[in-house]
């Protein structure tokens, strides 16, 4: 397991609203409010040589990201035919898309209330 990308992606989630981390399946998990699933971080799942994230996607967006860029973005066993998008982790990752693509996976699970704290705390960053 790398240190310091697991720890790269704990900041980015835990940093959302209410989110918890605990192993799931043998994997880091993240949950909304302890309850929803929206990452689970896998590395070398099932000895398949990759480090990387199982992300709840956007309804379509799974398809669309493998077609475009299929050397970042994979179907992941168990949740993929659910629409979760996998995105590797290797090389020279780029945080920016990775952290865009969290808050996507947290915007899709979480509730309404908590979509709008995330949202009025961007727009509070984002006037300074």
């Amino acid at each position: 397991m790398s240190d310091a990308t697991l720890e790269q992606v704990r900041k980015i989630c835990l940093d959302l609203p209410e989110t918890t981390e605990r192993p799931s399946h043998g994997m880091p998990t993240f949950f909304v409010r302890d309850r929803k699933t929206f990452v689970n971080y896998a590395d070398n799942h099932h000895n398949d040589g990759r480090l990387a994230l199982w992300c709840h996607a956007p309804e379509g967006m799974q398809t669309t990201w493998v077609a475009q860029d299929p050397e970042l973005f994979f179907v992941p066993p168990y949740v993929g035919h659910r629409g979760w998008v996998g995105v590797r982790l290797e090389g020279d990752v780029d945080w920016d898309l990775v952290a865009d693509i969290i808050h996507d996976a947290y915007r899709g699970v979480a509730p309404r209330r908590l979509v709008q704290q995330l949202d009025a705390a961007g727009s509070t960053e984002e006037s300074r």
